[in-house]
C-alpha cells in the first residue's frame, strides 16, 4: 500500500510540476492570459475572504460581545488582505480595487449565507452577479 501511495504522489509532483512550469514547445498549455485571468481571480478571492474575515473580527468585537483579543487576528487578516490585493497584475491601483468590489460583493453574499446562515434572495443574487460583470469588465477591457 505505501509504494502504491508514493507512486501516486509522483505522478500527482510530475502533473503539477507540468501544470506550473509547462514545456515552452507544448501546444496543449493554457494561453499566458488566462492564467493571468485565473491567477488575478484566485488572488480577488482570497483576498475577499481575508478582508471579510478581518471586518467579521471587529464586527463581532463591537457587536457580538466577543472579547478584545479577536481584533489581533483581524489584524493580521487585513494586512493580508492588503498584500494579497497588491499582487493583482494591474497596470492602475484604483483600477484593481475598483474590479475587485465585484468580487467582494460576491464573497460578502457567500458570508451571508454560509457564515451567517441567512439565505440570499434574487435581488442579492442579481445584484451580485452584475458587479461581478462590472468587474470584469474594468479589469479586462481593451485600453486603448
Amino acid at each position: 500500500m505505501e509504494a502504491f501511495s508514493s507512486h501516486r504522489i509522483r505522478l500527482l509532483s510530475r502533473e503539477m510540476k507540468a501544470l506550473l512550469l509547462p514545456d515552452e514547445n507544448d501546444d496543449s498549455r493554457p494561453p499566458p492570459e488566462l492564467l493571468e485571468i485565473i491567477m488575478t481571480y484566485a488572488l480577488y478571492v482570497l483576498a475577499a475572504l481575508a478582508e471579510i474575515a478581518g471586518c467579521f473580527a471587529f464586527w463581532a468585537w463591537l457587536r457580538l460581545a466577543k472579547p478584545i483579543w479577536w481584533l489581533a487576528p483581524g489584524m493580521v487578516s487585513l494586512a493580508l488582505f492588503a498584500w494579497l490585493l497588491a499582487l493583482v497584475p494591474s497596470d492602475a491601483a484604483g483600477r484593481a480595487y475598483a474590479a475587485y468590489g465585484g468580487v467582494y460583493i460576491v464573497a460578502s453574499i457567500l458570508w451571508l449565507w454560509l457564515a451567517e446562515g441567512r439565505l440570499p434572495d434574487r435581488w442579492d443574487i442579481s445584484g451580485a452577479a452584475i458587479c461581478l460583470a462590472g468587474g470584469a469588465i474594468i479589469l479586462f477591457g481593451p485600453r486603448g
